[in-house]
């Protein structure tokens, strides 16, 4: 049988004693490309934050690859991506190769010497390899990250909101990178995002979070979903399935 990547069971946060997120449940599979998306407040970043042992929980249980994420210690099969504006420095004296290679450091360094050249060049940012991170352009800084997080070739990949800072052309492009690394290295992604209809473009799954869990399933099946109809007003719903065709 088949072992979850991720099992998420009645999981409940609070912040400050406001309850964050209550009874939150999914499974990932191998291979999945899952999306989860709410509005802002809906507790989505904190639930990522729970899922990698950065908030406490108020009850509940993770498991990561089968086993429970307080004696997790394989932590080079997970790639994080975190919310770029708050976490990075684009001061930071660093090239793309170095940023790039610190990614390596959770494996104990690069076994076969090609890591990084690898991961910059499935993102396209070869050319970029010797430049600073700072003289580079948002979206270049954000594939600059994205080949940090995938350098070890992680089997999971989690990412917090990746494109917030991105414009609608190059955020599609990241998309695109982000489905051919789910598609052609066989990496199980889970994005948080608050662009629904993109979702429905690239995921094969999508958890709609507000504090608990209001949907789970495909973007059809979302679209089709009366309850979803009833919860979001026919106009909202129809402007989140048509945006994206």
């Amino acid at each position: 049988m088949q072992v979850d990547l991720l099992k998420v069971e009645d999981v409940s946060c609070s912040y400050g004693g406001m309850e964050v997120l209550r009874n939150i449940s999914f499974r990932v599979q191998p291979g999945d490309y899952l999306g989860i998306v709410g509005p802002n407040g809906s507790g989505k970043s904190t639930l990522v934050k729970s899922i990698l042992g950065l908030v406490p929980r108020l009850c509940g249980s993770v498991q990561l690859f089968g086993v429970e994420q307080s004696a997790f210690a394989d932590w080079q099969r997970i790639g994080y991506l975190p919310q770029r504006i708050r976490f990075f420095n684009p001061n930071f004296p660093g090239t793309v190769e170095e940023i790039v290679r610190l990614g390596l450091l959770a494996a104990g360094g690069d076994k076969d010497g090609g890591a990084v050249d690898r991961a910059v060049e499935m993102m396209g940012i070869a050319d970029l390899k010797k430049r600073l991170i700072g003289d580079l352009s948002g979206g270049q800084q954000q594939r600059v990250l994205l080949a940090r997080a995938l350098v070890n070739r992680p089997q999971l990949l989690i990412l917090d909101e990746p494109t917030t800072a991105l414009d609608p052309e190059t955020r599609e492009h990241f998309y695109a990178l982000l489905e051919q690394v789910n598609m052609q290295e066989g990496t199980t992604v889970l994005l948080v995002t608050h662009d629904t209809w993109s979702i429905g473009k690239y995921a094969n799954r999508f958890i709609y979070v507000d504090k608990k869990i209001v949907f789970d399933g495909s973007f059809d099946d979302f679209c089709r979903s009366a309850e979803m109809t009833a919860f979001f007003g026919e106009h909202a719903q129809h402007l989140i399935c048509h945006r994206h065709h």
